[in-house]
């Protein structure tokens, strides 16, 4: 029987189908199959033919950490862990308008200012249209090579031909074409393809290389998952286009932490570092407004301090609605039964509304308590004290939860001017008392009710 010389791969998630459908079985994306050829490789000479040895070492050794090229962009340097790494490949991605572009030109003009040899090929742009957007930023001047190609085998050649390259951007990997695959820019095999060669490539030629890659409508990277595999890093660039606030999170990263962001703000001279984020979130902030609270939260190494927003509606419908902007949807309810349960509170007929002002999402648990300040401010329509943060976490019985890294929390809020600080209760398990910065006073507390005591007792919600 004759092997296949073609296949079916869905174009969202990369899965394979023995025939086409209308509809991907894995990831349920409709229209999303597209026939593709099998490229035919030559196979060994025999059947049984052997390989070379591969060389076994053992664990005991050292080695020097990887030298690092630093962009001159200190927020850039901190999510990478430092700086590029020679022969490293970084993927980055984010929604269309983000601001992926405008970083990377920016990143590559410092970096050929600094005397490196940096090449940018843009895939979807222009050279005109790209000129024009480095004098906007005011890089027009910046010793970079710029070139627009869609071509992997031409742009292979001149990389080779070039030889000292430092850094290498691809605007965008969904536009590469590589002859050898028939199948159109974008799809599966080509992204993949294209992606195994340009890393290669990287590897042998001793240079950091940039993919930029596009997002799915529910913001994970196109293409095949494989290819976040191929990359030492992979740098998401988040931020809604309401806000000037970009931050860009790393969620891999070979060569450093995997928890830190950068956090920058859009201007008409493109972006422009944020040094002390906090500031910023809490730059709009009105005191003595009911369900609204400031967390000290934590990104990374990063302290952050960002202010939590609720609003509560009656719903006399029976079905009230929970909305949450910047943080857990599914965690809100769960905090919301706990409040009920355990903290006598009565939201059950009320619509409840959450927000994190300045487009910042937080994940972490220690957002608990400063969540539970700003819904229970808001039911009884008492605002906190303007001068205090919070954190904590809660669980299902209503107990408060040690955190981590809470003196790097109390600092920051000690350093933009708070006074007062909500914790949970230090218990008697070894843990070293806290040394509180002069002038922030400690306020602790082992349970929800005790909370909820803290203000007063006329709530909206029904008794």
């Amino acid at each position: 029987m004759a092997k296949p010389t073609s296949r079916f791969v869905c174009q969202h998630c990369g899965a394979v189908a023995p025939k086409w459908t209308g509809r991907c079985e894995s990831c349920g994306e409709w229209n999303s199959i597209v026939e593709e050829a099998i490229a035919t490789r030559p196979g060994p000479a025999g059947k049984g033919a052997a390989g070379r040895r591969v060389t076994f070492v053992g664990l005991a050794g050292s080695a020097e950490p990887p030298p690092r090229y630093t962009t001159g962009i200190a927020e850039l340097d901190r999510v990478l862990g430092g700086g590029l790494v020679p022969a490293s490949a970084i993927l980055v991605g984010g929604d269309p308008g983000i601001g992926k572009s405008t970083l990377l030109l920016q990143t590559a003009a410092q970096l050929a200012q600094a005397g490196r040899r940096v090449f940018y090929v843009s895939g979807e742009e222009s050279i005109e249209q790209t000129r024009l957007r480095a004098r906007r930023l005011g890089v027009h001047d910046a010793p970079l090579e710029l070139a627009a190609a869609i071509n992997l085998r031409d742009i292979s050649a001149s990389l080779q031909a070039a030889g000292d390259a430092a850094l290498v951007v691809i605007d965008s990997i969904q536009t590469m074409w590589l002859d050898s695959i028939e199948s159109a820019p974008g799809t599966v095999a080509q992204v993949r393809a294209s992606s195994f060669e340009l890393i290669q490539l990287a590897k042998a030629g001793n240079f950091a290389l940039v993919l930029v890659g596009h997002v799915t409508k529910d913001g994970a990277i196109a293409g095949p998952r494989v290819l976040e595999h191929m990359v030492d890093a992979v740098l998401y660039f988040e931020g809604d286009r309401g806000h000037q606030f970009r931050i860009l999170r790393a969620v891999k990263n070979r060569f450093g932490a995997t928890d830190e962001i950068g956090v920058f703000e859009m201007t008409d001279r493109g972006l422009a570092e944020v040094a002390n984020p906090s500031a910023l979130f809490l730059a709009e902030r009105r005191g003595n407004v009911a369900g609204s609270a400031v967390f000290a939260g934590l990104e990374g190494t990063r302290p952050v301090l960002v202010e939590v927003q609720a609003l509560l509606s009656p719903n006399p419908s029976g079905t009230p609605r929970r909305s949450a902007i910047g943080w857990d949807g599914g965690r809100l309810p769960m905090l919301l039964a706990v409040l009920e349960a355990r903290g006598g509170m009565r939201v059950n007929a009320m619509d409840v509304y959450l927000n994190i002002a300045g487009g910042l999402r937080v994940s972490e648990p220690a957002a608990d308590l400063a969540v539970a300040a700003a819904l229970v401010s808001a039911a009884t329509e008492q605002p906190t004290d303007p001068d205090m943060v919070y954190f904590g976490e809660i669980g299902l019985s209503g107990e408060v939860r040690q955190v981590a890294q809470a003196d790097s929390r109390l600092k920051e809020a000690a350093k933009l001017g708070f006074g007062q600080a909500t914790l949970p209760r230090r218990v008697a398990r070894g843990n070293r008392p806290l040394a509180p910065p002069d002038g922030l006073q400690l306020t602790e507390i082992g349970h929800i009710s005790d909370l909820v005591a803290r203000f007063a007792t006329n709530s909206i919600g029904p008794t």
